[in-house]
């Protein structure tokens, strides 16, 4: 299947990654902008341009109809996603098929299937993945607590159509399930159209680590490792890592085999991610959800495998079998990625939108920065506050610390507030150094942060 021209439905570094593994394959780009970025870094980069609405992503980046529209008008072969906004859109997927126009993707009952929590679970269940102990849809705060009064408090209720930690409330006793119960149904419906809420076992010292996985239309199915991406805050990812750290290689390699069973049972194409928790105190791992689409932490799996994983996304929606099986994956040192954001972490993580007057990145050996910034980019109100993402390499994991520390305190930005001083916060936490982070140390950095501020 011939891929020629790829509409990159999305924006920031994300569309300027997919430009560049496009120019690397020959293959010509064009690019759907919003109004508010007809003049950014991806726009100068693609091709050409076609704008599809105002700022707001209601009315651009998350109008599958306007889309489908610019992929005509480009004359493009195959539709690319990115991560958020489409994504993981089932109706683009199938509006894409319905055109004749590639969605580099998996196919949109794929998506569906894996977009649905509980759909999710019953398929791990079935293939013998380890699951937390929760429940199927529950209709009431009544039917919710006699969940809790048997699978025990803490638990978590989470939006069965959910994703990027909205709709996923933590209650703590019955109190706390009266309160929540309703908010958490509110917000998923607000935010994916779709009330149905489940629970599950809360663990409190938990890691999140995650297998990359990638699957052709020829029934092949491979990973390419773990990578820990527990230090989050109010579930959004803020550093990740691979190999992940203190896992055993007994764990590590369940993990991994567990992730290629539940994609292979579903034929699963092109790239994905198995998400799981891990119980430090239990030495457990449960599954928790598939992403069926490429990850904002992708790069430090191409830095220890030396794969592009987005060059793979395309070749896998020509309808090419995988370049490689399992054997032939090497996996070498460790990589360290870093989201830089325009936030400001001792004032709530506050967006800091406005004009960037400085900006110096690092640079050196075995360090990579994804952005779509530069001096003079204004930062816009309308989008997430990501500025890019730093990422090092180093032949172990120390040295990839170390290395992620210099080129952190190397990094000058001006004219916006950053979360630079959490992140090097983060790297110099002892805890961290041990590989024993959990999900509850990005808050507890938060609030260290917030006391010297105030005792300053």
């Amino acid at each position: 299947m011939a891929i020629t021209r790829v509409l990159i439905a999305n924006r920031g570094e994300i569309a300027v990654r997919v430009i560049r593994a496009c120019q690397g394959l020959g293959i010509e780009t064009a690019l759907a902008v919003s109004q508010a970025d007809r003049d950014s870094l991806p726009a100068r980069l693609a091709g050409r341009t076609i704008c599809i609405g105002p700022p707001a992503p209601s009315a651009s980046y998350l109008n599958h109809k306007a889309v489908i529209m610019a992929a005509l008008a480009a004359g493009a072969d195959a539709v690319h996603p990115g991560y958020g906004f489409l994504a993981e859109s089932p109706e683009l997927a199938a509006t894409c098929a319905a055109e004749g126009i590639t969605f580099i993707g998996p196919p949109a009952e794929q998506i569906r299937l894996m977009g649905n929590k509980l759909q999710a679970r019953v398929l791990a269940r079935r293939c013998g993945v380890p699951l937390l102990g929760g429940s199927e849809k529950v209709h009431s705060y009544e039917e919710a607590a006699a969940v809790a009064e048997r699978i025990g408090f803490p638990v978590m209720l989470k939006a069965a159509a959910g994703g990027g930690g909205r709709g996923m409330k933590v209650a703590t006793d019955h109190r706390d399930m009266r309160q929540l119960f309703a908010s958490a149904s509110a917000e998923a419906r607000n935010a994916f159209g779709d009330d149905t809420i489940y629970l599950e076992r809360y663990i409190a010292n938990a890691r999140h680590v995650e297998v990359q996985v990638l699957g052709d239309r020829h029934g092949n199915v491979i990973h390419l490792g773990e990578r820990d991406c527990s230090l989050q805050r109010r579930h959004q990812k803020l550093v990740e890592e691979a190999p992940a750290p203190a896992l055993s290689e007994e764990q590590r390699r369940a993990m991994r085999a567990a992730a290629v069973t539940l994609a292979r049972n579903i034929g699963y194409e092109n790239a994905g991610t198995v998400e799981f928790i891990v119980d430090q105190d239990a030495g457990a791992f449960y599954f928790l959800e598939m992403n069926t689409r490429i990850q904002v932490e992708h790069p430090v799996t191409e830095m220890i495998t030396g794969i592009d994983l987005v060059q793979e996304q395309l070749r896998v929606a020509r309808g090419e079998a995988l370049r490689f099986a399992q054997a032939d994956i090497v996996f070498r040192g460790h990589a360290i990625e870093c989201r830089i954001t325009a936030e400001a972490p001792t004032d709530g993580f506050r967006p800091s939108p406005g004009r960037i007057t400085g900006w110096s990145p690092p640079q050196g050996p075995f360090i990579r920065l994804d952005t779509h910034c530069h001096e003079g980019y204004v930062v816009p109100i309308y989008y997430d506050s990501m500025l890019g993402k730093l990422i090092v390499y180093g032949s172990d994991r120390a040295e990839a610390i170390e290395r992620m520390q210099r080129a952190l305190d190397q990094f000058a930005i001006a004219g916006v507030k950053t979360n630079l001083s959490f992140l090097q916060a983060v790297m110099a936490n002892a805890q961290f150094a041990a590989g024993r982070a959990n999900t509850r140390l990005a808050a507890e950095l938060v609030a260290q942060m917030l006391a010297g501020a105030a005792a300053g």
